[in-house]
């Protein structure tokens, strides 16, 4: 029998030390460190192996142009968000994990993925939920019929006896922290369970071709639970993002080896299940029947996706003698550095208002294409006159309050224009190799911040 080795591992961040200790050095959480018996078995009794794969296998080194690769086709859905936040469909063989906080839609959604495959055999395996609350959800989605089959276990090993004969071509687990192998003397969830049934699913899914989807439970810190080796071993790390009291939901990928990190999907919340948001820009700017000051219409791009965002501004007098700055959706300490810019370099004494800021949408903006769009509804709110609704604007503001150039205007011109707006104000270094008479809008170029302001203000 193998020795048995004794761990102490921090159940917030997974730091391992090799004795108790009351605070986690790595985190700083204190009473978290908790001991675990970890055995070494042997290999062939637990985990995942191929019926017909030997027991032990010599691997060898290749040169690199000896090694054959054929580029597998990727697996389209119906879910045409998740085939752009994946990078253009499913990899075979690819271990994907989506994380968000508890009641998000994760659960839903891979079920929703689940019953859309109908022509694929598709195995659901739910450590947390019965077989007829799962079959109640998938009543309430009113998916087509599909070859989905459902299973409740916990125990990996009864899980690859079950997958060894059924071959499913899809395989989901939910969650990964419920998961317990017989290799590991340790309660489920703990960070040896999860690294160990982590491994196995890695290992099942690289050596039969299986695409594999695993939900992670986050902390109360908003990251994923478990070891840090857990984002590190999957192929692909989606967040499910959104807040509760609104019904648009984000999946965001933190990482990707098989596409763009920077890819967004975008869904609605609705009884019925999640519904795809094919154009969020029309969700993102708010109707309203007539002018306001201090809003402006910016463009960003999350990936290869533009998007038109509203930027919400209001300035007033500070009753309280020390100004307020304050940024809902967009770096704080950005938005101090354009308010310099302004009152250095525009003449606006900002010094001694109030200055709020807000995305709507619930969005969170690091795109700098939007700094203008930023300043146009500081300097609208300040002057209280209102910015017309056929404006939008594109461009990066430097501390000498030039506007600089930003990158793929093309997309972002296209979409302004594709949402009817009539002008859209850029850099005038933009212009090179641009070709403004293919465009039905109308493009300013402007090179300094006054520039904006008479066309748009006065």
């Amino acid at each position: 029998m193998a020795k048995i080795k004794t761990a102490y591992f921090c159940q917030n961040c997974g730091h391992q030390s090799p004795k108790w200790l009351g605070r986690c050095p790595s985190c700083g959480e204190w009473n978290t460190i908790v001991e675990e018996v970890v055995q070494k078995d042997e290999p062939e009794k637990g985990g995942w192996r191929p019926s017909n794969s030997p027991l032990k296998v010599s691997a060898k080194p290749k040169p690199i142009h000896a090694i054959n690769y054929e580029e597998q086709p990727r697996m389209l859905t119906a879910d045409a968000e998740l085939n752009r936040v994946l990078g253009g469909g499913i990899v075979p063989g690819s271990l994907v994990l989506i994380g968000g906080e508890p009641g998000i839609g994760k659960s839903t959604l891979l079920l929703q993925i689940a019953l859309s495959l109908s022509s694929m055999r598709v195995l659901y395996i739910s450590g947390e939920e019965s077989e007829q609350q799962i079959k109640m959800r998938a009543e309430r989605l009113d998916a087509p019929t599909s070859d989905c089959h459902i299973m409740t276990e916990t125990s990996t090993q009864n899980i690859f006896r079950v997958v060894e004969h059924f071959e499913p071509e899809v395989l989901i687990v939910d969650s990964i922290q419920t998961m317990q192998s017989s290799l590991v003397e340790a309660g489920a969830g703990s960070v040896s369970q999860v690294r160990e049934c982590a491994a196995e699913f890695m290992k099942y899914a690289k050596e039969s071709g299986v695409p594999v989807f695993m939900i992670g439970h986050i902390t109360k810190e908003g990251s994923l639970a478990g070891p840090k080796v857990l984002e590190h071993m999957v192929d692909t790390v989606l967040t499910f993002e959104g807040d509760r009291h609104t019904t648009y939901r984000i999946l965001r990928t933190s990482k990707n080896r098989f596409g763009s990190t920077a890819e967004l999907g975008i869904y609605e919340m609705l009884g019925s299940g999640l519904r795809q948001v094919s154009n969020p820009s029309e969700i993102l700017i708010s109707q309203r029947e007539e002018s306001l000051s201090g809003v402006a219409i910016g463009s960003m791009l999350e990936g290869n996706r533009p998007l038109m965002i509203e930027i919400q501004a209001l300035v007033g007098v500070s009753t309280y003698g020390t100004p307020q700055r304050s940024s809902t959706g967009y770096d704080n300490k950005r938005l101090q550095m354009l308010l310099a810019v302004l009152e250095k370099r525009g003449g606006f004494r900002l010094g001694q208002q109030d200055v709020f800021l807000n995305v709507a949408g619930g969005l969170r903006v690091e795109d700098p294409a939007i700094d203008m769009a930023v300043c146009a509804a500081i300097v609208s709110s300040y002057e209280d006159i209102a910015i017309p609704t056929n404006v939008a604007f594109a461009a990066e503001i430097g501390l000498g309050g030039e506007v600089r150039a930003v990158n793929r205007i093309e997309l972002r011109i296209a979409e302004a224009q594709k949402l009817g707006f009539k002008q859209i104000y850029v850099s005038k270094y933009n212009l090179k190799g641009l070709d403004i008479d293919s465009y039905n809008i109308n493009i300013r170029p402007v090179a300094k911040l006054d520039e904006v302001f008479q066309g748009v203000l006065m």
